[in-house]
């Protein structure tokens, strides 16, 4: 068994530096925590006779009585679901098995409210992606809405994918005097292999396959209840929270519907009434997110590859606790942490394989054993992350953890940290004339790491798409995509880019992206430099860039810097844009006060801190 080192060099220093640059922040957060917890009595007993009343109203007899006088803790559940989509689903079920659960330990829980949940798969390339960002902030504050009544002892929420977890963080953390488990979903079961779906997608953009075709390919690919299996943002935030210790551990990647699923989600329950203010065994959620819990999550996140996406939501939520995180943190970090798992679109694998090889409790172990990981954090499970490399199982006597297993099952899909697939974690800050952005390597080739080319420059992915099937973009090039900043359209994902820009780059051209915009967290082998700030809407200089300007894109130096004369540069006047298109529509109309006040990508692309 591995056994913790010392706390590398570079891990301390960073978490340190946070630390410093956070102290105002966060010793002001932790005083409205400590105000917000006056009492070892249920919460509910500072409320009035009438706003009691109205909180237990619709309980049933058994719960109304102990709501009413008892000292049992009452639990919130705060979910995602709906039956629309597939990462939802299986969290129907899941209030019930809460309820039975709380009440065998002597407490209740209630089904405090719901949070929105799109999807991205299904808006990509859409005008609704364009609500896609700030959902992440509707689900922050509905979050907050939820636990608004001073009801509840502590918190589970209910949630998987690519902004409900982050907003469902952003939102509890407001709570943070309340203990709080994540409740996860769980992975739909493999369809067709990732490299098949890519190619059929290819070939869909190339017009050598229909439609038809396609949505065949797409079909069996996402064809059941459950999370995804490629390792996008979804499965990043898993892995994100078994390394901040906000699951159970191990719970991440278990199938829905099945017996270990329910036994994982039902044990949640009886935890979460466990570590309430009212036993001794507290374990607020402000004490469990601190800066050493942040960096594991960045640790984590570039130990598997994750998705970009995160340089965006982990700023975020580091933000709702007070935590001031920035990207050269990640990219810090990202020079000292391997590569330790290859998950499509960064590998052949997806995450059932990932978790068949060894899973998070194996990466984990070697992420402690190598110094990498803070080990001394407070989780939910308590003191350390010992308990996080471990796997549920069930057992005769019923669940029980295990240690994960020594040696990898597949050093295709995850490695030891002797042995990795990569010496760094594949993020780098990209700074230049341009303004600062990221770029994820991790799935790109060396020889495509460095692209020098003259600029096609586009105002909206849909005029890329077209160029491209005109065959004007049939050369080297740097596909500029502009206004695409949360304060121009909200920031939508450039996904549907990546096939049509593969393309290019499988017929030997040297290509790449350069946008103030986001791509998923399946973006993968071209190399793509986005969320650039300043966005081109606050005066950003890549609004200034003109066709056939040569743009150099370096991700190993870190260098993203436009071939023209600066004086000639600052010089330029761009018309603006008109944007109107991007005010109305699908519920566009909703969210003008969101673009007005979202901050840049750096800090978050958040619209509900802007008094920070």
């Amino acid at each position: 068994m591995k056994t913790s080192a010392p706390l590398h060099e570079r891990v301390r220093a960073v978490t340190e530096r946070i630390r410093e640059r956070s102290h105002p922040t966060r010793s002001s957060y932790l005083e409205h925590m400590r105000e917000a917890q006056r009492s070892d009595q249920p919460t509910r007993a500072g409320l009035a006779c009438t706003n009691l009343a109205h909180g237990f109203a619709a309980m049933d007899t058994q719960d109304k009585d102990t709501l009413r006088g008892a000292r049992w803790p009452n639990l919130a559940i705060v979910s995602s679901y709906n039956d629309m989509l597939s990462a939802h689903r299986p969290l129907e079920r899941y209030p019930e098995l809460l309820k039975l659960a709380a009440r065998e330990v002597g407490a209740v829980a209630q089904f405090a409210g719901g949070v929105p949940a799109m999807c991205d798969g299904v808006t990509q390339g859409q005008p609704g992606m364009e609500l896609s960002l700030f959902s992440r902030d509707v689900i922050a504050m509905s979050t907050a809405i939820a636990l608004s009544h001073n009801m509840f002892d502590a918190t589970l929420c209910l949630g998987v994918c690519d902004k409900i977890v982050p907003g469902l963080l952003m939102g509890a953390l407001t709570f943070g005097h309340l203990p709080t488990i994540f409740v996860p979903g769980g992975p739909m079961t493999s369809g067709i292999p990732n490299k098949e779906k890519a190619r059929i997608r290819q070939l869909f953009a190339e017009g050598k396959v229909g439609r038809d075709a396609l949505l065949e390919s797409e079909a069996q690919s996402y064809h059941s209840q459950g999370t995804c299996t490629f390792y996008g943002t979804a499965n990043s935030n898993q892995v994100m929270m078994e390394m901040m210790g906000l699951h159970l551990p191990g719970s991440a990647f278990v199938a829905p519907n099945t017996p270990l699923r329910d036994a994982l989600t039902s044990a949640a329950a009886r935890r979460a009434a466990k570590i309430t203010a009212l036993g001794d065994e507290y374990l607020p959620l402000s004490g469990t997110v601190d800066e050493r819990a942040i960096v594991n999550a960045i640790v984590g996140l570039l130990a598997t590859g994750g998705s970009t996406n995160h340089t965006l939501h982990l700023v975020a939520m580091a933000r709702a606790a007070g935590i001031n995180i920035n990207w050269d943190d990640f990219s810090e970090l990202s020079e000292i942490v391997p590569l330790l798992a290859r998950i499509y679109p960064n590998g052949a694998a997806d995450v059932n394989h990932f978790h068949a090889a060894g899973g998070i409790g194996f990466l984990i172990r070697e992420l402690i054993g190598s110094g990498l990981l803070h080990q001394d954090t407070i989780t939910v499970m308590g003191q350390g992350m010992d308990a996080y490399t471990q796997e549920p199982w069930l057992s005769p006597e019923g669940l029980r953890w295990r240690p994960a297993p020594e040696h990898s099952g597949d050093h295709e899909v995850l490695r030891p940290i002797t042995d990795p697939f990569g010496a760094d974690g594949g993020l780098k800050v990209l700074r230049g004339n341009l303004g600062r952005g990221v770029i994820k390597t991790s799935a790109v080739q060396p020889q495509h790491r460095v692209v020098e080319a003259p600029a096609r420059v586009f105002d909206d992915q849909e005029d890329v798409i077209k160029a491209f099937k005109a065959g004007e973009l049939a050369r080297d090039c740097v596909v500029v995509v502009r206004y695409q900043g949360p304060r121009a359209n909200g920031m939508p994902e450039l996904h549907q880019l990546t096939p049509t820009l593969s393309s290019l780059q499988s017929k030997g051209f040297k290509v790449a992206l350069v946008t103030d915009g986001r791509m998923s967290g399946a973006s993968g082998a071209v190399p793509a430099a986005i969320h650039v700030t300043p966005e081109c809407l606050a005066g950003g200089p890549l609004e200034k860039v003109q066709d056939g300007d040569v743009i150099h894109l370096d991700s190993y130096t870190g260098v993203l810097e436009v071939r023209v004369d600066e004086a000639v540069l600052r010089a330029r006047t761009v018309p603006r844009p008109n944007l109107s298109r991007n005010g109305f529509g699908v519920g566009r109309e909703l969210f003008a006060t969101f673009r007005a006040s979202a901050g840049d990508a750096e800090a978050g692309a958040a619209s509900v801190y802007a008094d920070l």
